[in-house]
């Protein structure tokens, strides 16, 4: 579909945990702090908006408890704002039902893991094919044909046979790059993905998502605390107290 609006876009986002989220809320904007308000709820999105257009790479930066995997929950429809919307493609996500939200989740935002989120009992194959039988669109043997193409694509041509406790930490994020890729969806929601990797294998992955965004053009939005990582990356950065 054409995209007359900004891919993804958040207003005004707030998501409190606890039973009273309006009365923070409130007290929130008359100009209480957050720790003010500690015993009430935990306030871990306060007033967050953004755009975020097709093909950019936009980098969400902040230290641990800022609210940046909160967040990111919310661009998916995993937890529902407190205030405030999300847009998909123009579409509301808290407006979402049940069924909408399994297809944004498995057609049009994929996601990729800071720990990797391979299931150990199926092959690296099988694992880079596992969005795509959930869409439940390819037969088996077209589903592992572009898996195949997928992980030649991240540098893994021939490990297709191996299971993940066979790879370094690298490789299995490459892995779950390659999962995501090869479900073809339009964002790529990535949670402090290189993360949990060394240094120099993290360096790696940047170059390898820079390359690969520079024909891919996906909408990608990448979570980090790492503030060389988010000017390496980013077209734009949004940062999170």
């Amino acid at each position: 579909m054409p995209y007359d609006v900004d891919l993804v876009r958040a207003s005004h986002l707030y998501k409190v945990f606890g039973k009273h989220e309006r009365e923070v809320i409130e007290r929130l904007k008359a100009g209480e702090s957050r720790e003010d308000l500690a015993s009430l709820g935990t306030a871990a999105v306060i007033d967050v908006s953004f755009e975020v257009a097709k093909a950019e790479t936009f980098v969400v930066m902040g230290l641990s408890g800022s609210g940046k995997s909160t967040l990111i929950r919310m661009i998916n429809g995993l937890w529902a704002p407190s205030e405030g919307t999300v847009e998909v493609a123009g579409k509301v996500v808290s407006d979402m039902n049940d069924a909408q939200l399994r297809e944004l989740r498995r057609d049009h935002v994929s996601m990729v893991f800071q720990h990797f989120a391979l299931l150990p009992h199926l092959t690296v194959r099988e694992n880079a094919a596992y969005g795509l039988k959930l869409q439940g669109r390819l037969k088996q043997k077209d589903r592992l044909e572009k898996a195949n193409e997928w992980l030649h694509t991240v540098g893994l041509k021939g490990w297709g046979d191996k299971y993940p406790h066979q790879l370094s930490g690298g490789m299995q994020q490459r892995v779950g790059l390659a999962r995501a890729l090869a479900a073809e969806t339009d964002i790529l929601l990535m949670d402090e993905a290189f993360s949990a990797l060394d240094p120099l294998i993290r360096r790696e992955m940047q170059d390898q998502l820079l390359e690969l965004q520079s024909t891919l053009n996906k909408t990608i939005i990448f979570i980090t605390h790492d503030l060389n990582e988010a000017m390496y990356l980013g077209d734009h950065i949004a940062v999170m107290r």
